[in-house]
Parts: C-alpha cells; structure tokens; sequence
C-alpha cells in the first residue's frame, strides 16, 4: 500500500502581543486553500491539529488555548492605500470548525513585522534605524490597521526593553492603531447596535442583567461583575475549573448576541465562538497578578475580566482591549461607570496577567457615538519559520 507524503507549506510560526499562530503568505497555501472553503479550513485546521476531543493539540502547532489555536494568511493588498490583506482564522480547538467572524487584536500586531520581512513593502520606505509604518487591511471585518514597526539596520527590529503583561520576556514595541474600528449597527451607524448605551438583557436560566454592547474593535457584551457574582479580580481557575460559571457566561453571551442581531438563534452560537465577546468589569480593587505581581487599584481606572472561546482570557484580547477603551470614553456605558463616569481618552484597566494601557477617540455625531481610532503598545517576534508539515488528504 502506498502512502502520499506531507505537504511542505512556508511558514512562520509567531507571538504577536499576548497570542502566538501560523503565518502563510497566501501564494505559499496550495490552489485550493488560497480561496475561502472547507478546503481551507481543513489545512488550517490539520496545521493546529483540530478537531482534538483530547483538548491537547498534541498532532499539531497548536496550544490547546484560544490564545495559540490560531492562524494568519497574508497577502497582497487588495485595496488602494494599503499594504497588504489580513486575514484571521481562529481555529476551534475540540469542534470541528475554523470561525472567521472576527480579527485577533494581538496578532494584528505581528503582521506588520511579517508583511516587512517577507517582502509586501517596498525597500525604498524601509529606513536604516527608525520606523516603518504598515497600513493593513482586515479582511475578517473590513477595517484598517496602522502597525508601526520598529526597525534597525533595516530590519524588523524584535528585540527590546518593552514589556509587556502576559508576555515573559521583553521585546520591541510595536504601537497599533485601529483606525474607525467600530461595526455599523442595526440602526445604521452607531457603534451600539440597539441604539442604546445600557440595555436590560433576558438571560434564560440566570435572570435580566444589565449590559452595555458595543461593535468596536470585536462585539462585546459587558456586564457588571457584582451583577454575576463576581468581584473583578478572578484569575482563570476561579471561572474555568467550575463548569456551572461557563455554563451562566456562555448563556450571557448567547442572549447578548441575539440582542446584537449577530445571530438568528441560540443554536447558531455554537458555530460562533470567538464573537461576541463577553466581559465582566469591576470598579478598581487590589489584587495579585496570575504571576504574583501585585496590583494595586490606585494604579488602575477599573477591572476586566474576559472570555475567549468559552474560557476566561489569560490576559486580554486586542480587540476586547479596543472595545474596553470605546465604551470606557463613553459616558454613562457599564465600564465608564465601573472607572467612575465622566469622560477620558485612555484607559488603564486590570485583567488576570497585569494591567494595559489604551486610548480611543470618540465623539457624537447626529446624535450617535462613535469612534474614530484606538492606540495600544504590544510587541512581537518569530518563534519559528521554515515550513510546516501537514499530511495530505
């Protein structure tokens, strides 16, 4: 009997912020995986090593997290005033799907450095020692992205004193700016799809609870802490070691995505995992760190708790950090409340790894919020590149 050799795909295996996936360039994926279709999807899902029921990802470059069952496809721009195309697929780890509902903020990160060093930029815009900016296109959602990588000796600089919580070691810092990075919503505009900054939300087999939605850089459903049982301060074994609390936050997520008009049906959340998000924010309070650092409320506007894939965050998503910098600029939404109301233009909050630091620019126009840009620090670097193996079907 004979047996097909593994496919030999180029890949780049890297951290971007406080997430790690597979980058392709998209001419370097076979011909019937460079278009969207299960073809795709079952390499993408064959390179992580999904659908695992043993939640290992042993056969594959997976984490067996939300954070590193990932993977990034690159190619060139398809749109004027850009660099390149973006595209995100968060590879579901025990089911059998790849969800392309949304972006990975953290990732977002690395693409710039990619698109840098892989050749999307021409040479003559590549300084010796300085920056160079990258202006992506997202195609999961349709919306740019400004990496500003740091370069030395006219290379990708990875290196650096930037730290950043979440990540063990220090690297460069790369700044990420999401530019309009809002989704229409049902009344046409506002960031806040119902219209509303609060909105009293049925949640079957838990009660009504109030809850702020927002579309800004993922859909967020945030609810108060207190309201739920908690304190703010939990750190992953607290929520994902009790099956019953993944139970009540996944039914919030369910009935605040209905709310949303993301989906027709209950049923249809399973399908959709990584949107919307569900967070949960707090006033400031002390707390230790998932690495034991100290936490001090003085040092922070509130915190946040949020869930990724069914499971609380190890640290925060990109994109969730974008949606909490929104609503926490709007007066009168949930997190404003929890970092005490008024106004600001950034953000300091608490989560399970440490605190992060983001702004956003918002206004009212005609009556409806909305947001103009949000900025954040992360950083990132290769892991690995060379190619990855994957056994042909």
């Amino acid at each position: 009997m004979s047996h097909k050799p593994q496919l030999r795909i180029p890949a780049t295996y890297m951290r971007g912020g406080t997430s790690k996936g597979v980058f392709f360039r998209l001419q370097d994926l076979p011909a019937e995986a460079q278009v969207p279709g299960p073809a795709r999807d079952r390499l993408l899902q064959r390179v992580i090593g999904s659908p695992d029921p043993y939640g290992k990802h042993t056969d594959g470059m997976g984490g067996a997290t939300s954070s590193t069952s990932k993977c990034v496809i690159i190619g060139p721009a398809t749109r004027p005033g850009h660099d390149v195309d973006y595209l995100y697929g968060q590879v579901a780890i025990e089911e059998d799907f790849v969800d392309w509902s949304g972006n990975c903020g953290n990732l977002s990160t690395a693409v710039g450095p990619f698109a840098v060093a892989n050749g999307f930029i021409d040479p003559a815009r590549i300084p010796d020692e300085g920056a160079v900016e990258v202006r992506v296109w997202q195609a999961n959602i349709g919306k740019t992205i400004v990496v500003r990588v740091p370069v030395s000796g006219g290379q990708v600089q990875e290196t650096g004193d930037f730290e950043l919580d979440g990540v063990t070691f220090p690297a460069a810092e790369v700044v990420v700016e999401f530019l309009d990075p809002a989704e229409e919503g049902e009344d046409g505009g506002s960031m806040f799809p119902t219209g509303n900054l609060v909105d009293s939300l049925e949640v079957p087999g838990v009660g009504t609870l109030e809850a702020t939605l927002i579309t800004a850089g993922i859909p967020t459903v945030f609810v108060d802490a207190q309201a739920i049982g908690f304190t703010g301060a939990e750190l992953q074994p607290a929520i994902n070691g009790d099956p019953a609390i993944l139970q009540k936050l996944e039914a919030i997520r369910v009935a605040g995505a209905l709310r949303m008009g993301l989906i027709s049906s209950p049923e249809e959340a399973a399908r959709r995992q990584h949107t919307p998000k569900v967070a949960f924010v707090a006033p400031p309070r002390d707390y230790l760190s998932s690495s034991g650092r100290q936490i001090a409320a003085g040092d922070i506007d509130l915190n946040v708790r949020a869930m990724s894939m069914g499971k609380l965050h190890h640290a925060m998503m990109g994109t969730a950090s974008v949606a909490i910098a929104t609503a926490a600029a709007v007066p009168g939404t949930l997190v404003d409340r929890a970092a005490g109301g008024g106004s600001r233009d950034v953000v300091r909050f608490g989560h399970p790894s440490g605190t992060l630091r983001v702004g956003a620019s918002v206004a009212q126009v005609d009556g409806q919020w909305t947001v103009t840009r949000a900025v954040m620090s992360r950083s990132a670097r290769v892991l690995m590149e060379g190619h990855v193996r994957v056994p042909q079907a």
